[in-house]
């Protein structure tokens, strides 16, 4: 396995929690790391700029406490994920905090800038960078990404088109580095067959949002429960960007999921607030097409324990295969 020398005997399972839109929070984060998965937020959910700062002081003080009791079973690393698009302009102020903390690794979305990595690595931070296809991978890799989330067709949220056998295939031809699935990954079983395809870990998301830690509308959790793929939509229309989205949702919004418009892919925005296609997160929710694995909203702890069991019963069944 290509897993960074950080999360080396430091995972229950090889997991990287996706970072959520508004959901993900410290709370969330430290409880998935404490489980022994990767726990990550975007910065951007970190609300003025400076609370970030706050953020990330509490995250790696009370993983710091968590070590010290725990010597034997240290937490996983955690993650920011920074937006790195021309809307986004809190963005170097977002990597200088990093910087100053040393985030163990950092998550780039929507552009690969080698003035980010650099500046990641400088401490020796870990890059991954999340692609759509082999052209952009490629791209993240050249201009100093560390490693690559391959974001397949089924993904929550902005998502690929690709099928993840044919990703990860054509990926693995060049790439040997750490390589992370995400696409309709909300079971053990999923992991697993995403290490088979060539990956080194699953990259979940709409999983972690039926948690008790997440920061989601209780209704939001519960029709993760609810429903299942055939409930989800492709769309552009709410960022400008491809992504998938929980077609109850839409229809609560007063549009017909089966007959939206296109958006203008030029006017999408993820900057740090005020538009109202922000607010498509809120009231639109991004959802993957997973969610039939999804049962019950659950503590962190216990979703990554159910992760870790089926993980593990579905090695053994293809051993005894």
């Amino acid at each position: 396995m290509a897993l960074p020398d950080c999360m080396q005997g430091r995972l229950s399972i090889p997991v990287v929690g996706a970072p959520l839109f508004i959901i993900s929070n410290p709370a969330m984060v430290i409880a998935q790391c404490k489980a022994g998965v990767v726990g990550s937020f975007p910065a951007l959910n970190a609300r003025p700029a400076e609370m970030l700062d706050t953020w990330l002081i509490r995250i790696n003080e009370e993983l710091d406490a968590h070590n010290q009791a725990n010597p034997d079973n240290p937490a996983a690393p955690y993650a920011v994920n920074q937006i790195v698009h021309k809307s986004n302009d809190r963005l170097m102020h977002d990597v200088e905090m990093c910087v100053k903390h040393k985030v163990p690794v950092v998550i780039t979305s929507l552009g690969a800038r080698e003035e980010v990595f650099d500046a990641i690595h400088s401490y020796g931070g870990v890059c991954l960078h999340d692609v759509i296809n082999n052209r952009f991978a490629k791209k993240a890799v050249e201009k100093g990404a560390d490693g690559l989330i391959c974001v397949a067709a089924g993904a929550g949220g902005h998502a690929g088109t690709l099928s993840p056998m044919a990703f990860i295939q054509e990926v693995r031809e060049w790439f040997d580095g750490p390589v992370f699935l995400s696409g309709a990954i909300a079971s053990g079983d999923a992991v697993l067959a995403a290490q088979a395809m060539g990956a080194d870990g699953g990259y979940i998301g709409s999983a972690f949002i039926a948690t008790d830690e997440a920061n989601a509308d209780p209704a939001y959790k519960q029709a993760l429960v609810d429903y299942a793929a055939s409930d989800i939509v492709y769309t552009n229309l709410f960022t400008g960007v491809l992504g998938n989205y929980l077609k109850p949702s839409i229809e609560a919004a007063g549009m017909d999921p089966d007959n939206l418009p296109e958006s203008d892919a030029s006017m999408m925005s993820f900057g740090s607030g005020g538009s109202s296609k922000s607010k498509a997160w809120k009231d639109i929710w991004g959802c993957g097409q997973g969610i039939n694995a999804v049962k019950a909203v659950v503590p962190v702890e216990e979703l990554v324990s159910r992760l870790r069991n089926e993980y593990q019963s579905a090695r053994e069944r293809v051993l005894k295969n």
